[in-house]
C-alpha cells in the first residue's frame, strides 16, 4: 500500500498536479469559535471531571443539568449550541414548492416565522413556517429583467425589497392583510430608483437593509455600491467601489457604518462610511484568484466569510486587512465560469499575498453567483458554513477543522441559495429545479410531502451550456 501511494505521488508529480495543502486556521478564531459551540468548562468538569477529551452526548448534559451537578439553573448559550450543534438538518428532504422556474434565491426572517424565495418567473413567496409552510404572501414582480437576482426583508420583517438586472429596487409590505400582490394592480410596488441609466445596462446583484431599516445598501455592474435613505426617499451614498461587478455587499455590524463588499476584480474590500474620502476603502482582503459571488458577515464587525469563483470560501478577519492592494491580481489560468468547467491545474493555486484565516474546498462554483454563509448563532454558535452548489448539493463546513461535516444532496440542477432556521435545525435549499427542498434533523418520512427520486428533475439549462448570460 505505501509503495502503490508512493508511486501515485510520483505520477501526480510528474504529471504536474498540484498537491492540496493541509488545512490551517489561526488559533485566535478556531479558539472564539470553540468557546461559541462547545460545553462550558464547568459543565464538562461536573459530568467527566479530568478527563476532558471525550465528548459529550446531549443525555449526559440534561442529566448533570436536572440533577444539579451543573450548579443548578439553564444551559449557558455555548452549552444549547453544542447539544443542538450535534444534530444537523440532514434529514429528508420534503417539498416546500414545486415550480416551473429556477429558484434563485431564499431567505428565513430573522425570528424563523417567515420564509422567503425568488423565482426566475417573475415570482416571490413569502410561506408562514409555523402554518405548515402554507404561502402568506404570493408576489408577482414588477420590472422583472432575467429574474429576481435578490430579496432582503426588513428587520421588523414588515417589508420585504427584491431587486433584478435593473436599476430599481422594488419595495412591498408583506404584513397587509392580501395573500395576492401584483405589483400595482392589486397593490403598490415602491420603486427605489438608483440610477437613471437605462434599465438594459444597469443590474443590480445584492440587496441588503441596515439593522435599524433606514437603508438599503447594493451593489451592482456599474463597479459601484450605493446607499439608499429611506427616510429622505434618495440616494445618499455612491461608492466607486471596484474595477468590476459588485456581486455582494452587506452591513458588517448593527451600527451600519461598516460595509463589506466583493467583485469580479477579486477582491473583497472594507468600507467605513465615517471616514470616506476619496472613496477610499478602510481596507482591502487578498486572497481570492476569481470573482467574489457572496459575502456573509459574522456580525461582530470583525470576521466574514467570500465565496468565489477560485471554487473556495475563505474565512477574514478584518484586522488583518491591507491599506492598498499589493501588486497586480494574479490570473493564473483562462476561463467562463459560466459555461466552462474549472481548470483542474488550477484547484489548487495560492495567492502570493494571501490574507485569508483559512480555506474551505469541496464544494462548486459555476454559472452563477452560489451564496455562502455563517450557521445560525442561537443553535450552532455559528460552528458551521454552509453553502450552495453547482455539484446540487448543499456543503457544511465546519468552522474550525475545515472538513465537510454532511453533503445535502438530491436535488437535480445547481442549488444557488440555501438557509437555515435561526432556531431550529432545518434548513431549506432553493434549486434550478424549481424545487424548494427542506431538510430536518428529524422527520416523518412517511410525510407526503417527502421527496422521491421519482421527483428529480433538472434544469432546462443543464443541457445547453452556451447561455448568453447566466446570473
Amino acid at each position: 500500500m505505501a509503495a502503490a501511494g508512493r508511486l501515485r505521488g510520483r505520477r501526480r508529480a510528474k504529471e504536474g498536479e498540484r498537491e492540496p495543502e493541509p488545512f490551517t486556521i489561526e488559533e485566535e478564531v478556531s479558539h472564539l469559535t470553540r468557546v461559541r459551540s462547545e460545553p462550558c468548562p464547568g459543565t464538562r468538569a461536573a459530568i467527566h471531571g479530568a478527563k476532558r477529551k471525550r465528548g459529550l452526548s446531549a443525555f449526559e448534559m440534561v442529566s448533570s443539568r436536572e440533577s444539579g451537578r451543573s450548579g443548578g439553573g439553564g444551559f449557558c448559550s455555548a452549552d444549547r449550541a453544542y447539544a443542538t450543534g450535534k444534530h444537523l438538518p440532514s434529514e429528508g428532504p420534503w417539498c416546500v414548492e414545486d415550480m416551473d422556474s429556477e429558484a434563485y434565491v431564499s431567505q428565513f426572517s430573522s425570528d424563523g416565522s417567515l420564509l422567503v424565495a425568488g423565482f426566475r418567473g417573475s415570482r416571490i413567496r413569502v410561506y408562514d413556517v409555523d402554518k405548515g409552510w402554507k404561502v402568506h404572501k404570493n408576489i408577482s414582480c414588477r420590472s422583472m429583467r432575467w429574474t429576481v437576482s435578490d430579496i432582503a426583508l426588513s428587520p421588523d420583517q414588515r417589508y420585504l425589497a427584491y431587486s433584478s438586472l435593473s436599476p430599481i429596487v422594488h419595495i412591498v409590505n408583506v404584513q397587509n392583510a392580501g395573500r395576492e400582490s401584483d405589483a400595482n394592480v392589486t397593490e403598490i410596488h415602491d420603486g427605489l430608483k438608483f440610477c437613471d441609466n437605462d434599465e438594459y445596462s444597469f443590474g443590480i446583484f445584492s440587496v441588503k437593509f441596515s439593522k435599524d431599516g433606514r437603508e438599503v445598501v447594493v451593489g451592482n455592474n456599474d463597479c459601484s455600491i450605493y446607499v439608499y435613505d429611506l427616510g429622505g426617499n434618495k440616494v445618499s451614498d455612491r461608492i466607486r467601489a471596484h474595477t468590476s461587478d459588485v456581486n455582494t455587499v452587506t452591513f458588517a455590524d448593527e451600527s451600519g457604518n461598516l460595509l463589506y463588499s466583493g467583485s469580479d476584480d477579486n477582491l473583497c474590500k472594507v468600507w467605513d462610511r465615517r471616514c470616506l474620502v476619496r472613496e477610499k476603502p478602510a481596507g482591502v482582503l487578498t486572497g481570492h484568484l476569481d470573482g467574489i459571488t457572496c459575502i456573509d458577515s459574522r456580525g461582530d464587525g470583525r470576521y466574514l466569510i467570500s465565496n468565489c469563483k477560485d471554487q473556495t470560501i475563505k474565512l477574514w478577519d478584518i484586522r488583518k486587512m491591507s491599506a492598498t492592494v499589493k501588486g497586480r491580481q494574479p490570473r493564473l489560468y483562462d476561463w467562463d465560469y459560466r459555461w466552462m468547467s474549472f481548470p483542474s491545474d488550477a484547484r489548487y493555486y495560492k495567492h502570493p499575498n494571501d490574507l485569508s484565516l483559512a480555506t474551505y474546498r469541496g464544494h462548486s462554483v459555476l454559472r452563477t453567483l452560489i451564496r455562502c454563509y455563517f450557521s445560525p448563532m442561537h443553535s450552532t454558535g455559528q460552528r458551521y458554513i454552509y453553502t450552495g452548489s453547482s455539484d446540487d448539493s448543499v456543503h457544511i463546513y465546519d468552522v474550525v477543522t475545515g472538513a465537510t461535516v454532511k453533503k445535502l444532496s438530491w436535488h437535480g440542477s445547481i442549488i444557488r441559495d440555501c438557509t437555515w432556521h435561526p432556531y431550529r435545525p432545518t434548513l431549506v435549499s432553493s434549486s434550478w429545479d424549481g424545487y424548494l427542498a427542506r431538510w430536518e434533523a428529524s422527520g416523518n418520512n412517511e410525510d407526503p410531502s417527502v421527496l422521491t427520486c421519482d421527483e428529480q428533475r433538472t434544469s432546462p439549462y443543464d443541457q445547453t451550456y452556451g447561455l448568453s448570460f447566466a446570473l
